[in-house]
This record gives C-alpha cells, sequence and structure tokens, in this order.
C-alpha cells in the first residue's frame, strides 16, 4: 500500500469563495460555515483533484490537511482564523467519510499571530476526538515572517507537546504564508532547518518522550548542510557527531524533495526507519519534470529507482512509517489498492 502522509485538500472553488468574502468583512457577516452537500463533495473529489491525481500515479491513501498558505495565521481577528479553520476541516472530515480508505484528516490548527499556542488546541481536539483526524500540521512562524513567535524549544509550545501527546497524534512541521524577503516556499526550508536545530538544541524530547514529529520537504537544509550542524553541535554544545545523528534521528522526514540524489542523501543519513513517503500532490511541485516526463510530485517511481534500498526500506517509506507513527489510521492493510491499478494501467 502508498500511504502518502503529506498532501493537502482540493477543495471546491466555492469555499475559497466564502473565505475570501470572510476576510474582506472580518466576520462583519457572522462566521456560519457554507454547506457541501455529500453529492457536492464527492463528485469534486472524483472529477477534479485528488482522488483523480491519486489514481494517476499509484496512491493508495493521502492524508489531507488544508492547504497551509491559505490558513491566514497572520491575519486577525483570531475569530476569522478559527472559523476559516473550521470550515475547511469539515470539509475534510466530509472527504474522509466519503472516501473511508481512501482519505484521512490532518488538522490546520487555527494559530494566530500574537496569541499563545493554546488558542489553536480547542479546534485540534475537535478534529481528532469529533471529526477522526490522525495528526496534526504545525505552524512555527504563525507571524509569517515577522519573527514574532518563539522557536520550538521555547516553553510556549510546550502545551502544545502536551496535548500532542495526550491525544496521541504526531504533528508535521509545515509552516504557512511569508510576508517577509521570501516566498512562502522559500520560507518552508527556512522554517524547517531551524525547527529541526532548535528541537535538537533542546530539552523537548526529553521532557516529551514519546513526541512524534515529522519535518516537512525532506527538512529545510537537513542533510545537505549536515557537516556544517554536526560541526556547529560539537563546537558549541560540547557534544560528539554521534549523539547529534543520535538526536537528528528523534526526528521523522518526508519525501517531499522531488529529486533522487536529495531522495538518496536523506535516507542515507536518517535511515529507512524515519522517511515516510510523502509528495504535496498537487502542489507546488506539479510541474513537469523534462527529463522523466512525469511531473517532479510523481515521487513513487523516484523511490523505486533508488537501488540501495531493500524492499523492507520501501516498505518502512511507503507504508510501515505511516502506520506506527498515526496510531490512529484507520485503513486496514489489505485494502484495494489504486497502486496496482495504476501499475497494471501503466503497462
Amino acid at each position: 500500500m502508498i500511504i502518502d502522509a503529506h498532501s493537502h485538500v482540493c477543495a471546491a472553488p466555492e469555499l475559497y469563495v466564502w473565505k475570501s468574502s470572510l476576510l474582506a468583512s472580518r466576520g462583519a457577516h457572522g462566521y456560519k460555515s457554507p454547506f457541501f452537500s455529500p453529492e457536492f463533495v464527492r463528485d469534486h473529489a472524483e472529477t477534479k483533484k485528488n482522488l483523480k491525481i491519486m489514481d494517476a500515479v499509484g496512491t493508495d491513501v493521502q492524508f489531507l490537511s488544508p492547504r497551509p498558505y491559505q490558513l491566514m495565521h497572520g491575519e486577525t481577528p483570531a475569530a476569522m482564523v478559527e472559523a476559516y479553520a473550521a470550515a475547511m476541516h469539515d470539509y475534510i472530515a466530509q472527504q474522509a467519510t466519503l472516501f473511508p480508505t481512501r482519505f484521512q484528516g490532518m488538522c490546520g490548527m487555527p494559530q494566530v499571530v500574537g496569541e499563545p499556542v493554546t488558542i489553536a488546541l480547542p479546534e485540534l481536539e475537535r478534529c481528532v476526538k469529533k471529526l477522526g483526524f490522525i495528526g496534526t500540521l504545525i505552524d512555527t512562524d504563525p507571524g509569517e515572517g515577522d519573527n514574532s513567535t518563539p522557536i520550538l524549544s521555547d516553553k510556549y509550545w510546550y502545551p502544545l507537546w502536551e496535548k500532542m501527546v495526550e491525544l496521541d497524534i504526531p504533528g508535521l512541521i509545515h509552516s504557512t504564508a511569508c510576508r517577509g524577503r521570501e516566498s512562502y516556499t522559500q520560507h518552508f526550508i527556512s522554517e524547517e532547518s531551524l525547527a529541526i536545530l532548535s528541537l535538537i538544541n533542546s530539552r523537548v524530547f526529553d521532557d516529551f518522550p514519546t513526541l512524534r514529529i515529522i519535518v516537512a520537504h525532506g527538512g529545510g537544509s537537513i542533510p545537505y548542510h549536515i557537516g556544517r550542524w554536526r560541526a556547529d553541535w560539537v563546537l558549541f554544545h560540547g557534544g560528539t557527531v554521534e549523539d547529534f545523528d543520535a538526536r537528528l534521528k528523534k526526528l521523522y522526514f518526508d519525501t517531499c524533495l522531488h529529486a533522487k540524489k536529495s531522495l538518496e542523501l536523506l535516507v542515507g543519513l536518517v535511515g529507512s526507519k524515519n522517511v515516510l513517503f510523502g509528495t504535496e500532490n498537487p502542489g507546488s511541485g506539479s510541474a513537469m519534470n523534462p527529463e522523466t516526463g512525469r511531473t517532479f510530485d510523481d515521487i513513487k517511481p523516484v523511490i523505486e529507482s533508488i537501488d540501495f534500498l531493500t524492499e523492507e526500506d520501501r516498505r518502512n517509506i511507503f507504508e510501515e512509517n505511516a502506520r506506527r507513527l498515526f496510531p490512529r489510521l484507520k485503513i486496514p492493510r489489505g485494502a484495494e489498492t489504486a497502486s496496482k491499478q495504476s501499475s497494471a494501467a501503466r503497462g
């Protein structure tokens, strides 16, 4: 089975039209979520994006979250941010209910610039306990480039770590928009690198030994700059390279890198048990790769082409790690797989 642990819902345009009105009015006309019939949600999933693309590339299951750059964490009032997140979560829950063997929900918490992280926890709890979601995104920079939010080693984040441990869910580090010098895609890399180093250089995993954190997009500058980070650890923290590498392996990483050599470097560094299949397809990698004739985010064939991976390594990346890190995952083994259908269709 091929489980894509990093994907975002292709919601109907009507939901984004409602968001535009919400943003323009700043909630002056209320925060009532739009209603979409099951027939409408089913038709959009089948004929537009998510299912159509999944079947084309052989993905069996996607963990769906809101599109991060749409989450408005840098906007106010907070009630507007919360209303949009709730509406998007309800839409994802509908899609997961209609296609229970193909989709699982991931929360996009309504984090708000200038507010404590606790503001997002009621919606996180609703997503998990009421909607059946299996994990959450973590925006390390709700201020969208304004440098106002503490790094992940700060006690600011401890209520979130406590809630994640209580709910037994993992979190996917994934920043949202950026209003500074970087595009939001460039900002992802900066925030992921900072997240990794701030966690490794902290007591977070000592204080929360069962906390499970996945870092999107292959971990930012890790592993490309691994030599610099090892040297920094030895020079400024008095540790050993072996200790740094052990702390790095307390984290997990997705495969959303779009290049074979990058994936080889990542898996070679942290091992197949710390890497989960994730594509963000469709997304910023959906441009056509002239070298392969496929889109950059068609990552399954790239992983299959890495010759040093064993069959066990591939099983870890494609399925087993997701099942281990997401204990609330409800899809049984042996469910009908789109990957087999796609492989047959490809010939």
